[in-house]
């Protein structure tokens, strides 16, 4: 993880205090988003395995996702975050482990809640292949 990258993430932190927040986790294949809003929904602050230094297929390890949950989780105390809701979305490798890493920094979780979205149905399926 490159350090510059990290301290000039941490070098932009919001003025305002919040005590609870709610924490959004999007775990895609390929990389894993966390954003910390207010109760309102209005985005603090977030941060990727990409904005932290991690590159190529190492963005969607669990490993990048436990980084980027420690990241928010670190600059969420700063401005004084003591629990926080989390809805987690995608079937990416890092959702839990960025849940685990969330949850050790000592802030308090109220709820976690699956918001995958799951087709009903889906779209039509193909024709069949004439060879």
């Amino acid at each position: 993880m490159n350090q510059s990258l990290r301290a000039r993430a941490m070098s932009k932190l919001p003025k305002r205090k919040i005590e609870r927040a709610m924490l959004h986790i999007q775990a895609s294949y390929n990389n894993t988003l966390i954003t910390l809003a207010d109760e309102r929904g209005n985005a603090i602050m977030q941060s990727s395995a990409g904005a932290l230094g991690f590159s190529g297929a190492r963005k969607s390890t669990p490993y990048a996702a436990a980084k980027v949950a420690e990241f928010i989780a670190e600059k969420g105390k700063l401005i004084g975050l003591r629990e926080a809701g989390i809805q987690v979305s995608g079937v990416g490798a890092g959702r839990e482990s960025a849940i685990r890493a969330f949850a050790a920094n000592g802030i308090e979780l109220l709820f976690i809640k699956d918001i995958t979205p799951l087709p009903h149905n889906g779209p039509r399926p193909p024709k069949p292949r004439r060879v």
